[in-house]
């Protein structure tokens, strides 16, 4: 899962968490095949052999969470929300409101499509969630 692709995301930027998301989503290709991965997450082949050549390719959460879906013992859906939930038990213990939030990820997004994103209601790509997870990271890592 992504909370957990390095051992320190607070040490880490955000560019550089949303390459350790990519390559655990490339290890799931090159373990499955990117025509068997597209099959059964729905993600297009062309940018699922992106990421296995080790570029990036702008997914969003969901489609992430499919990609991995594919070789674990649950589903998408069942994974982003173990990922929201993990991201908002954050901010709850980094007393971190989704104001906030937006401003220290230097994305142009407000509050409320944060917390539009941590809802699922929003869709979010890798590059966002790696700004907001390491946001998070650093708060609690005080």
């Amino acid at each position: 899962m992504f909370y957990d692709v390095v051992d320190d995301p607070a040490s880490h930027g955000a560019g550089e968490l949303r390459a350790a998301y990519e390559r655990a989503l490339a290890d799931v290709i090159d373990a499955h095949g990117a025509e068997t991965v597209a099959a059964e997450s729905g993600v297009d082949a062309d940018r699922l052999e992106t990421l296995a050549a080790g570029e990036s390719a702008e997914l969003s959460v969901e489609e992430a969470m499919a990609v991995l879906a594919v070789d674990a013992d649950l589903d998408a859906e069942t994974m982003a929300l173990e990922l929201r939930d993990r991201l908002l038990m954050g901010m709850t213990t980094g007393v971190l409101d989704v104001d906030t939030l937006a401003a220290e990820t230097d994305l142009d997004i407000s509050g409320q499509e944060v917390q539009q994103s941590l809802e699922g209601r929003r869709r979010t790509t890798l590059a966002e969630l790696a700004a907001i997870h390491r946001v998070i990271a650093v708060r609690n890592d005080r």
